[in-house]
C-alpha cells in the first residue's frame, strides 16, 4: 500500500508533515545502557535511525507504507460506558484497525472539567496501513457515528479516541500531533498505556516509543517519576473489571470462590450435590458463611478423568445453576461456570452467571474464545498441559523454572485471548495448581506468585495486573504432605495455602469449606492493609 503524509504547508499548498523529526541519538543512546530494566531496547539504535523518515514541511513525499503500530487511548462518560467501548473496539476492527492488545481498564475521575460524570478510560495497541491522518478520520467517524458532538473540550462524551503513538514517526500537523501532546501530564493515560508494554521491550516500534519520554529509562521511568503503581486507587482513579452490571474494583479485599460441584466422580464431593435439593442447599450455606462466588461444575476434571460430553454436561449443570441463580441470597453475589465447552459456557450464561472459568484457557475446545468474546463476561484462563486424562503425564510435568514457564504459556493463552476479542480487562489468571504439576511445582507456585506476576510484567503489565485466582483446596498433595488420605481432611493444610496464596498477591480464593478460609482471607486482608498503612506513614 503506498500512503501519503500530508498537512498544508505556509504557502497553501499539500507539504508532509514533520513525521521524520528523528529524537535526539543521544537520548536513544541514554536508553541503551538500561538493558538491565527492560532488554529490549539494548537493539542498537542503527536499524531504527534508518527506519525514520525525514522530510521537511515544503515538500511531499509518497512513502510505501506496511502495517504500523499504532497506541489508541479510549474514553467515556455519557450513556453505558462498556458498551460504548465494545462498539468501539468492534467498529475499529472493521474498518482496517486490527487490535493486538489491550490495556486495563480504569475508572477515573473527570479532569479539567470536573463537573461531569466519571470517565472510564484505556488504549489498545493494534496494526493498521492507514496513514495517519487516514486513521484520524476514521476514529472521528467512529466518534460521529456512536453519537459524539462538538461539545465543550474535555466535557462529556459518549467515546474518545486519541492516536497516542504511531509506529516509530513523529507526525506534526494543524489537526495531528503525534506522540499525543497531553500523554506526559495525564495518569489516566499513562497507566493504560503502560499496560500495552513489557519490562523488555519487544520490537523497535516500542524501544521507539521509550526514547519519545526524553528520558533514560524510557517510558517506565517516566510513569515511575509520575508516581505509577501508587497512583491506582487514588488520585480518583482505579483498577477495574467489568462484571455482572458493575465494575469490580478487586484491590480492596480477596475474594471467595465457593465450589460446588454437580458430578457423581470429583475428587472431594462426588455425588454429595447431585440433585438441585442438595445443590442449593450447599450454595445457599457457602453464601451465609461469607462466599462471593459460586463455581458450578457439572464436569470432573480430576486427574485421569474420563470426559462426558457438553450434551451431558448441560444436563446435569442447567437446573442447578437456574435454581441457584433465582436463590433470593444469590442477589448480589457471582455465578461462576467451570466448563471448557464453549456450548456450555454459551447456554450458562443465558441463563444467569456471570463468569466462565475454563481450565484449558481455550485449548479443549477451539471455539471457546470466540464464543467468550461474543459472551461479554469475564474469562478465568487457567493454566494445564494436556487434558485431565493426561495432564499428570510425565511428558507434561517436565518444567526447568516452574514459575517463569506458568507465567509464560498463561500469557500465551492470554495473548490468544486478546487477538480472539476477550480484551485483557476481563481475564483472570489462574496458575492451575494441581493441574499437570507435582507436589514440588505446586509448592513453588504458593511461595511464587509474585514471581509469576513479575515474569507475566516482562511481556505485558496489563497482563500481570490480572485478578489471580487460586484454587488449592483439599488437593491431592496436601494429602501428600500432610498424611491425609481423605479429602475431606484437608481443610487445616488448605487454609495454610490460603494464607500463603492472600499474602503472595492472590485476589481470589476457590475453596470447598468457605467459612474457616473466608475467616483466614479477612485475617490476611487485615495484615495487608496494616502494611499497607505502615508503608504510607
Amino acid at each position: 500500500m503506498v500512503g501519503k503524509f500530508s498537512t498544508r504547508g505556509k504557502d497553501g499548498a499539500n507539504a508532509v508533515p514533520n513525521l521524520g523529526a528523528t529524537p535526539d541519538m543521544n537520548i536513544l543512546k541514554q536508553l541503551v545502557p538500561t538493558k538491565h530494566r527492560f532488554s529490549g531496547l539494548t537493539k542498537h539504535c542503527r536499524a531504527l535511525r534508518s527506519s525514520y523518515l525525514h522530510s521537511s514541511t515544503d515538500a511531499s513525499v509518497e512513502v510505501h507504507s506496511p502495517e504500523q503500530e499504532v497506541v489508541i487511548a479510549l474514553g467515556s462518560n455519557v450513556g453505558d460506558r462498556l458498551d460504548n467501548f465494545n462498539n468501539a473496539l468492534e467498529l475499529m476492527n472493521k474498518l482496517g484497525i486490527t487490535i493486538t492488545r489491550h490495556a486495563c481498564l480504569y475508572e477515573t475521575a473527570p479532569a479539567y472539567v470536573t463537573d461531569q460524570p466519571n470517565f472510564l478510560n484505556s488504549a489498545v495497541r493494534a496494526v493498521t496501513k492507514l496513514g495517519p491522518h487516514e486513521l484520524l478520520g476514521v476514529l472521528k467517524q467512529i466518534e460521529k457515528d456512536m453519537g459524539r458532538s462538538g461539545g465543550i473540550r474535555y466535557g462529556p462524551r459518549p467515546i474518545d479516541l486519541d492516536i497516542l503513538f504511531y509506529g516509530k514517526f513523529k507526525v506534526h500537523s494543524e489537526i495531528l500531533t503525534i506522540p499525543h501532546e497531553r500523554i506526559w501530564e495525564r495518569p489516566f493515560v499513562m497507566a493504560p498505556l503502560m499496560d500495552l508494554l513489557g519490562s523488555s521491550a519487544d520490537c523497535d516500534t516500542v524501544t521507539c516509543w521509550h526514547s519519545f519520554s526524553l528520558l533514560s529509562g524510557g517510558l517506565l521511568e517516566f510513569w515511575e517519576k509520575m508516581g505509577g503503581e501508587s497512583l491506582i486507587g487514588k488520585e480518583g482513579m482505579k483498577r477495574v473489571l467489568p462484571i455482572k452490571s458493575g465494575l469490580w474494583d478487586w484491590s480492596q479485599r480477596t475474594s471467595v470462590m465457593g465450589i460446588l460441584n454437580v458430578t457423581p466422580d470429583s475428587f472431594s464431593d462426588g455425588g454429595k450435590f447431585v440433585s438441585v435439593e442438595a445443590a442449593v442447599t450447599q450454595a445457599r450455606l457457602m453464601i451465609s458463611e461469607g462466599a462471593d462466588m459460586i463455581d458450578i461444575g457439572a464436569q470432573s476434571t480430576r486427574p485421569m478423568a474420563s470426559r462426558i460430553s457438553a450434551e451431558e454436561e448441560l444436563d446435569r449443570l442447567m437446573p442447578v445453576l437456574e435454581a441457584v441463580a433465582g436463590m433470593p441470597e444469590a442477589e448480589g453475589k457471582l455465578i461462576s461456570v467451570d466448563t471448557f465447552y464453549s456450548e456450555v459456557a454459551s447456554e450458562a450464561v443465558s441463563k444467569g452467571a456471570h463468569l466462565v472459568n475454563d481450565i484449558s484457557a481455550g485449548q479443549l475446545d477451539s471455539n471457546m474464545l470466540r464464543v467468550v468474546a461474543g459472551l461479554k463476561v469475564p474469562y478465568i484462563a487457567m493454566h494445564m498441559r494436556g487434558e485431565p486424562h493426561t495432564m499428570q503425564n510425565s511428558e507434561n510435568l517436565q518444567y526447568d523454572d516452574v514459575c517463569k514457564q506458568i507465567a509464560s504459556e498463561i500469557y500465551s493463552r492470554v495473548k490468544d485471548a486478546e487477538l480472539s476479542g476477550i480484551p485483557a480487562w476481563r481475564v483472570i489468571i489462574d496458575p492451575g495448581i494441581g493441574f499437570s504439576k507435582k507436589t514440588e511445582h505446586n509448592l513453588d507456585i504458593l511461595v511464587g506468585l509474585p514471581n509469576i506476576r513479575a515474569e507475566i510484567a516482562r511481556k505485558s503489565f496489563g497482563v500481570s495486573h490480572a485478578p489471580m485466582l487460586i484454587g488449592p483446596s483439599r488437593k491431592k498433595f496436601l494429602g501428600h504432605i500432610c498424611s491425609r488420605i481423605a479429602a475431606d481432611e484437608r481443610d487445616p493444610a488448605t487454609i495454610a495455602c490460603v494464607t500463603a496464596s492472600v499474602l503472595g498477591g492472590a485476589n481470589i480464593v476457590r475453596v470447598h469449606n468457605v467459612r474457616d478460609n473466608a475467616d483466614s482471607v479477612k485475617v490476611c486482608d487485615a495484615m495487608l492493609k496494616q502494611r499497607s498503612t505502615k508503608n504510607l506513614s
